[in-house]
């Protein structure tokens, strides 16, 4: 089956009911990039190590260095696709806006991380798993306590953008439904982890993850 470019390059934003119009030089897509840039989620990322290596030099490689980093190379990659399929794509975008696309989705990818990478994620999951008896968790549903027991930094990053910054709880960045499927690596609940525990969405998400399903198809 063809890709349906129409569909999955919506201009339609999560948790927004009214479509925006595009302005001269800057389109739906460069909003989310500019969202994304202009959050604190993102900003914070400056404060939280990539790498922490013994160097005689005080150069430490910050998520917020890697984002940029891997933003760059993703919109290199997402423009030269959109090339390759300029004559599919639909009359409101362009090879352009598919690397702004990915770009944005790349500056994303470790908003949810916590402090010391991977290590933060361990720490998180080890204090879950060594409390699981507290009775201030007795009300979660198993898979519920299973998403804090199996912390996922990509789950906690679609969280952050569609539920925590600027509009708490009612769309977050209410960023355009293609950057938000672009942004989730693993579309996948706690459940189907495996044994490396790689998800991409909370049970608090769930409906999250339907919603784009519908819109994109």
């Amino acid at each position: 089956m063809p890709m349906q470019w129409p569909q999955l390059l919506t201009t339609k934003r999560y948790g927004h009911e009214h479509l925006t119009s595009a302005e001269i030089g800057r389109s739906h897509f460069h909003k989310d990039h500019d969202r994304i840039i202009f959050s604190s989620a993102f900003r914070r990322l400056g404060r939280k190590t990539q790498v922490h290596p013994l160097t005689l030099n005080d150069h430490i490689h910050t998520r917020l260095t890697h984002s940029i980093e891997v933003g760059s190379l993703g919109r290199s990659l997402g423009i030269r696709v959109g090339e390759l399929i300029a004559n599919e794509l639909p009359p409101w975008s362009s090879p352009h806006d598919v690397g702004m696309i990915v770009q944005s989705a790349c500056l994303a990818h470790d908003i949810g991380n916590p402090p010391f990478g991977h290590a933060g994620e361990y720490a998180i999951r080890d204090w879950f798993r060594r409390h699981a008896q507290d009775p201030r968790f007795a009300s979660l549903h198993p898979l519920e306590l299973q998403d804090l027991q199996t912390f996922e930094g990509n789950a906690q990053g679609l969280r952050v953008v569609t539920k925590i910054e600027n509009n708490l709880f009612d769309g977050g960045l209410r960023l355009t439904y293609p950057t938000l499927g672009t942004l989730i690596k693993y579309p996948w609940t706690v459940e189907k982890a495996g044994e490396r525990g790689k998800f991409g969405v909370f049970q608090s998400e769930v409906e999250t993850l339907n919603q784009l399903g519908h819109e994109l198809g």
